[in-house]
């Protein structure tokens, strides 16, 4: 052990590339407030609100993937990833910072402006609309605040104790008794964690935050398709961290096996977003209802077309013909560039989820929406440096350390 770097010292570049990203963001974010925040044109404030509302959902998202990552591994009684679970445990800590920061934005957006250009459910015409009527049960305001608020606590709190527990392994080791007793607790943890995210990112809150933009349409695929799409972004940004701390000479036990391992998931959640992505189009394309195809006519036929077919290329024909040979996903420079290319890909899908939608007419997708998303970034490369160096990068008392040591495919 002795030899091995476990402490993470943040490179001064790495701190000042974050913080020019930052003040890149937050640049952005007054001169957009100031030129389209506090604009007297309706369109130009929703243009405003929902930039904001797709960069932080998008990025919650993805950083939370990474807590679901942890759960679902420790459920399946997985030990490949300790090596470097301290990778996806920083990044999840950004569900603390982002999740408020898209909470205030959401219940602003519904209980302070009252947004009826962004949320139509949200307008005096919804209680006499036949089909909005019907759905005033969970879209009205009080329900949104509520369930958004609850969502988000809980996926602060559920991730905090399981990031509590792994801090067990760095105190003293385990015996037999006591290992099997920490990962009890680990997977009881993880359990509730796990239910938690399913009642939520699969299934309520992308109904809540997205879809009901189109209040008028649903479709019973769009939680999958926003969870493949969150969860393969996740993937990526763990591949993105454990390649760097690579290159800075960290992370002796986490190997090209292990990047192997993480391929495979940007590859496979590629595959299955692209399932998701084909049988919602096809059954409406296929279906010609009118109430189902309104969603996809303008993006299909519209202003949208080039960006959304140039969506399906990037996340789904890149990683499939790049990421399928299994050296491909060994080599670090090919997955550093598929990985970038997936967040990428992923983050202007999530623009055309919410844009498309806001803005038909017109594609906005510009300097203020680069802005956003690189104060976003800017605060992810800044906060999970810095929480990386509060703990030795090495779980060296975790039961399944030696299973990750030696695990190859």
């Amino acid at each position: 052990m002795a030899s091995i770097r476990a402490q993470f010292e943040v490179p001064s570049k790495t701190k000042t590339w974050s913080l020019a990203l930052i003040f890149i963001g937050v640049l952005s974010l007054i001169v957009g407030f100031v030129t389209k925040g506090m604009s007297s044109d309706e369109h130009t404030k929703t243009v405003f609100w929902g930039t904001l509302m797709y960069n932080s959902i998008f990025f919650t998202l993805i950083c939370n993937a990474s807590m679901f990552f942890i759960c679902a591994t420790t459920l399946a009684m997985g030990g490949w990833q300790i090596a470097f679970r301290r990778i996806p445990e920083a990044i999840s800590v950004m569900v603390k910072i982002f999740g408020p920061i898209t909470l205030a934005i959401l219940l602003y957006v519904v209980l302070v402006d009252h947004n009826h250009e962004i949320y139509h459910w949200l307008s005096e015409e919804a209680k006499v609309d036949p089909i909005l009527k019907g759905k005033l049960g969970f879209l009205n305001p009080t329900f949104f605040a509520i369930w958004t608020t609850l969502t988000i606590v809980l996926w602060i709190f559920l991730g905090a104790r399981m990031r509590k527990l792994s801090a067990e392994c760095d105190e003293a080791p385990m015996d037999a008794e006591t290992g099997t007793k920490f990962i009890w607790r680990n997977t009881v943890s993880a359990s509730l964690f796990i239910v938690w995210f399913a009642l939520t990112v699969a299934s309520t809150i992308p109904w809540l935050w997205m879809m009901s933009i189109d209040a008028h349409w649903y479709s019973t695929m769009y939680s999958w398709y926003t969870f493949a799409s969150s969860f393969v972004s996740g993937m990526a940004l763990v591949a993105l961290w454990v390649i760097f701390l690579k290159n800075k000479g960290y992370l002796e036990y986490a190997n090209e096996e292990h990047l192997h391992d993480i391929g495979k998931f940007m590859f496979a959640f590629s595959v299955f977003w692209t399932y998701l992505w084909f049988s919602q189009y096809m059954l409406i394309w296929y279906g010609n209802i009118p109430e189902e195809v309104v969603y996809f006519k303008h993006r299909v036929q519209g202003a949208y077309k080039g960006i959304f077919f140039l969506n399906l290329i990037i996340n789904f024909i890149c990683p499939l013909l790049i990421l399928m040979k299994r050296s491909a996903k060994r080599n670090y420079t090919i997955v550093t560039f598929m990985a970038v290319l997936i967040i990428f890909g992923h983050w202007i899908d999530f623009y055309q989820m919410v844009m498309g939608s806001l803005s038909k007419e017109e594609v906005t997708l510009g300097w203020f929406d680069f802005g956003i998303a690189s104060l976003f970034i800017g605060m992810i490369i800044f906060f999970v440096s810095k929480e990386l160096a509060k703990k030795p990068l090495v779980m060296k008392y975790h039961p399944f350390l030696k299973e990750s040591i030696i695990h190859h495919t």
